[in-house]
């Protein structure tokens, strides 16, 4: 409660971690860590806050063990003094944070570049890590045991019940936000009895013998543990749990395992590097007459799709559908000397500035040949070039933009270069480039590009109400958006973040947008597959929830709404 109070007049927008000081122990250390990021710190001062949180993390997690521990002589075992106590809580601490810089740095990533998929992915990393380490602290020897179902059950249900404070509290004022963070934290309060409990009766259950084959199993189950005492099997449970995620993004990249990204089935395959707008085949080619709306007379369309892509027959579907228009694909590359699209097998790692400077020169190029103001649809990636484009170059004519997938509120955290979380971000991003088609630099430009700029470039597109736009936000992308009111020119579609462009339902949304400023109902609702209105309501509820668990939000809530 305290906590919430004091964020709610320095950053509201933090609100939903309040409740998480006192939780169970990876789960509060998880709210330690995100802090430690947030104010994206050099060395020094990173090494130093570090050093006193886990002391003070230590600290309250052993008095939390000692208040929690079973009275009584049912377990045969004594309270630990303090000192004991917290020696092993600063094992846990220094563990959690090990193993879960991870998650962390995904959340950091995905504060600077705002969509679904590292969440997606650091979510069961947290879970998963956090289950196997639910028992430490508690007893003798934690670390070598795995942990009963009983503690991984009370860990799981306190993220829930997390979960569902955060969803509340975008909905409260400040006395309700402090209201709720109360009831959390008697929430914690009993997960600490429950998981104590359940972790000395662990620890103390010896297992009955009254026959001979029983006693024989135990001393031969005696003797293994002798020689295996040594083995960190609570550790290595975490550790494995991070190796699994990463073999399966291994596998994602390979194109052995797929992860549908909507019903475009496109970015999952984008992502292998396979050209699906080839000529002959693909997801546009075989939805090219899918658009049914009114053609426009005259025009031009840039058609710029996102990271991965290639170039240069992403927009043969639209193309198909208006004849009438001039629409070609953005090219990362540029144009040749002819004024041509330079093609291309993958979309490269490029600075927004550059992005947004080559967008502004094809915008042009159109325009000249037309002498008209032109349309953009742009995806995923392509959105932040958009902003850089309409932000360095607010001149440029354009008569309204289409968002597909787009990145909302990019660079939440500021410059990233020469401080301890962005050189975990990139780290990271460098094993993850090594594992997949785009190199070892991996989105390296990208990222330190929105992290310098991409908070000013949004921030003024979003303060220019001149040029018509509509949005379509995959479902999935709500975990990343914030628990704010969204204007009616953003809709959603039960997708993930990607491949929308390939989906014959958006393509009519998006040919209706372009052809009358507005997608009749009729789209709308073959675009939501039911009520848009639902599907609205759903994704304000996932982003309220889903807020307990990126990293802090420092700005303003909500700010202008």
């Amino acid at each position: 409660m305290a906590e919430a109070v004091l964020l709610s007049f320095l950053a509201p927008g933090a609100r939903p971690l309040a409740p998480q000081v006192t939780a169970l122990p990876p789960l509060a250390a998880y709210h330690d860590l995100r802090w430690l990021f947030a104010f994206n710190q050099p060395w020094l001062g990173f090494t130093g806050v570090l050093l006193l949180l886990v002391v003070a993390r230590s600290a309250a997690d052993a008095v939390m063990v000692m208040l929690a521990w079973p009275r009584g002589d049912e377990h045969n075992l004594p309270r630990p003094r303090f000192l004991a106590s917290l020696v092993s809580c600063a094992v846990l601490t220094v563990l959690v944070g090990l193993v879960m810089s991870p998650v962390v740095t995904l959340m950091f990533g995905v504060a600077l570049v705002p969509f679904s998929w590292p969440y997606l992915a650091a979510v069961p990393i947290l879970l998963g890590t956090a289950v196997a380490l639910s028992q430490g602290g508690v007893g003798q020897a934690w670390w070598r045991r795995l942990p009963p179902a009983r503690t991984g059950a009370w860990v799981i249900a306190t993220f829930g019940v997390l979960s569902l404070a955060s969803g509340l509290m975008a909905h409260l004022d400040t006395a309700g936000v402090v209201a709720v963070a109360g009831l959390a934290g008697i929430v914690d309060a009993r997960a600490w009895y429950g998981l104590t409990v359940a972790a000395v009766r662990a620890t103390a259950e010896r297992p009955p013998h009254p026959w001979q084959w029983r006693a024989a199993l135990l001393r031969i189950r005696l003797a293994l543990r002798q020689r295996t005492n040594w083995v960190p099997m609570a550790p290595l449970a975490a550790v494995m749990v991070l190796a699994l995620v990463v073999g399966l993004t291994r596998l994602a990249f390979t194109g052995t395992v797929r992860f549908a990204p909507g019903p475009g089935g496109v970015a999952a395959d984008a992502a292998t590097g396979e050209n699906l707008v080839a000529p002959g085949g693909g997801a546009a080619a075989s939805s090219a007459k899918a658009f049914t709306g009114p053609a426009r007379a005259s025009g031009a369309v840039l058609v710029v799709e996102g990271f991965g892509s290639t170039c240069c027959h992403g927009a043969r579907a639209l193309r198909a559908a208006e004849p009438h228009l001039l629409v070609r694909q953005f090219s990362y590359l540029g144009l040749d000397a002819a004024g041509q699209p330079v093609p291309y097998s993958l979309a490269g790692n490029l600075s927004i500035q550059v992005l947004g400077d080559r967008m502004a020169a094809q915008v042009e190029e159109l325009y000249r040949l037309t002498g008209t103001p032109v349309d953009i649809v742009a995806e995923s990636e392509g959105t932040l070039g958009l902003y850089a484009m309409l932000a360095r170059h607010p001149n440029v004519p354009v008569r309204s933009v289409v968002l597909l997938s787009p990145i909302v509120q990019p660079g939440q955290l500021g410059q990233a270069g020469g401080t301890v979380p962005g050189a975990a971000l990139t780290t990271l991003n460098n094993l993850v480039g090594g594992m997949s088609p785009y190199g070892r630099s991996g989105a390296q430009a990208l990222i330190s590009s929105v992290s310098e700029v991409g908070a000013s470039y949004f921030a003024a597109v979003s303060r220019d109400r001149g040029v018509p736009w509509l949005a379509v936000v995959p479902l999935a992308d709500a975990v990343t958006l914030p628990a704010c009111p969204w204007p009616q020119n953003m809709i959603f579609i039960d997708a993930f973040h990607g491949g929308l462009l390939g989906d014959p339902s958006v393509q009519r949304v998006v040919e209706a947008f372009l052809a009358s400023g507005s997608p009749s109902d009729r789209d709308l609702d073959e675009l939501a597959g039911g009520s848009q209105r639902d599907l609205r309501s759903a994704a304000q509820l996932i982003a309220a929830a889903a807020a307990a668990w990126r990293m802090p939000d420092l700005h303003p809530a909500c700010p202008g709404s």
